[in-house]
């Protein structure tokens, strides 16, 4: 379960959002909307513990997500995070490495599944940019962790690719895990999810 206690985020000296408080239930999406620079990815690495609050409390089962170990979250950013010399292999191989997580998985067979055959020994940046995108969303069939959390999964996919990260969102709270996650397509068919619309701050 994550919880958000009086929650507030400054950037650049400016007040984002201030004394935000919520509850993701296991098994829950939280879908975040608003407009460019109202503090949606801010809140996102925030939840990742990648940007400390202002003030406020972020926890995951009662411990603060900046203390979480590495595996119990997974943070996908709305950039590839991945080495544009590197293939799709080498990239998954080496994120698995850092993250302690398995490295016996069959990478052929989730690129696969992503529409990536053939591809797999190509350096990312000579891919387009929704199969590096499909690279970066790999991650969600090797990661162990409780809780996802997507800035922009759909961009630079295609309605094939946004049917096929839905379905793996969908599965993923079936079994009792959480996502948290923005974007500017549409949700539809994810449940159940709960939405914060969040708006620009003056």
């Amino acid at each position: 379960m994550l919880q958000l206690e009086n929650v507030t985020c400054e950037r650049q000296g400016r007040v984002l959002f201030k004394d935000l408080s919520l509850t993701v239930e296991n098994g829950q999406l939280l879908y975040i909307e608003g407009v460019n620079g109202a503090g949606k990815t801010t809140l996102l690495r925030a939840i990742a513990g990648l940007h400390l609050p202002t003030n406020g409390t972020i926890c995951m089962n009662d411990i603060k997500t900046d203390s979480q170990p590495a595996a119990s979250l997974l943070y996908v950013g709305h950039k590839s995070g991945l080495n544009g010399e590197l293939s799709a292999i080498e990239n998954l191989r080496f994120w698995c490495n850092i993250h302690n997580e398995d490295t016996d998985v069959d990478f052929y067979e989730i690129l696969e599944i992503l529409g990536l055959v053939g591809l797999e020994d190509i350096p990312v940046k000579q891919l387009s940019a929704g199969q590096t995108r499909r690279v970066a969303l790999a991650k969600l069939w090797l990661s162990q962790a409780d809780l996802w959390v997507l800035d922009e999964p759909f961009t630079s996919l295609d309605s094939k690719g946004i049917r096929l990260i839905t379905q793996k969102i969908q599965s993923y709270l079936a079994q009792g895990f959480s996502v948290v996650m923005t974007s500017h397509q549409p949700l539809v068919d994810i449940e159940p999810h709960q939405t914060l619309s969040l708006e620009y701050q003056l």
